[in-house]
This record gives structure tokens, C-alpha cells and sequence, in this order.
């Protein structure tokens, strides 16, 4: 089982970067594929980025390709979300999650990060 927690959230102006960390306790961090998803008011959560358990796969939603980077180090059971660039659409609540690498749901939660894009 895995608890995850997101940090690194904030408000900044358009243009700005923030980067985003999701810490994981627990055993087996390095058999989870971890995905970042965020969900601003009044809209569905939608899927930002995923990477693979060993970090050679990434893929990234369209909205956010070119400016946002995840990454991970497993021996700081610490996965990273670098953005870049950030817009006023930017804003909402990002929580990452973990699910087994032999699955497609994702089973692990983070309580979210707000981060708020605003001039």
C-alpha cells in the first residue's frame, strides 16, 4: 500500500514555473506507473501527465506538452512535475496517483496541491 503527498503547489503569475513533488511512503514505490491529473472548479478531472515505473515512458496531455516535464527518482520514492510557462487555464487542484505497472486503474491517492495561475 501507498500513501502519497503533494507539495510544491502555489500562486504565481502567467508565464511563471512551479514544480510540483508527490512523495510516496510505503513499500514497492518502483512498481507504480504515477500519474498527475488536476481539476479546476467547476470542471471533471482530466489527466496532466504519466510516467512508467522506471521513468522511460512519459506522456503528456496536449494542453500541457512542451511546458510541463514529470520525472522520478525511485530511491527518493519522489516523483516530479516541473511546469513551465503557466497559464490562467493552468489553475486547479493536482493530485497525483499510483497504480500497478500490470493494471490500468489507478489505486493511490494524494489529498492535491492548488495551484493558481492569476495576473
Amino acid at each position: 500500500q501507498l500513501q502519497l503527498v503533494e507539495s510544491g503547489g502555489g500562486s504565481v503569475q502567467p508565464g511563471e514555473s512551479l514544480r510540483l513533488s508527490c512523495t510516496a511512503s510505503g513499500s514497492g514505490f518502483g512498481l507504480y506507473a504515477v500519474g498527475w491529473f488536476r481539476q479546476a472548479p467547476g470542471k471533471e478531472r482530466e489527466f496532466v501527465a504519466r510516467i512508467n515505473w522506471n521513468g522511460g515512458s512519459t506522456y503528456y496531455a496536449d494542453s500541457v506538452k512542451g511546458r510541463f516535464t514529470i520525472s522520478r527518482d525511485n530511491a527518493k520514492n519522489t516523483v516530479w512535475l516541473q511546469m513551465n510557462s503557466l497559464k490562467d487555464e493552468d489553475t486547479a487542484v493536482y493530485y497525483c496517483a499510483a497504480r500497478p505497472v500490470v493494471t490500468t486503474a489507478y489505486r493511490y491517492w494524494g489529498q492535491g496541491t492548488q495551484v493558481t495561475v492569476s495576473s
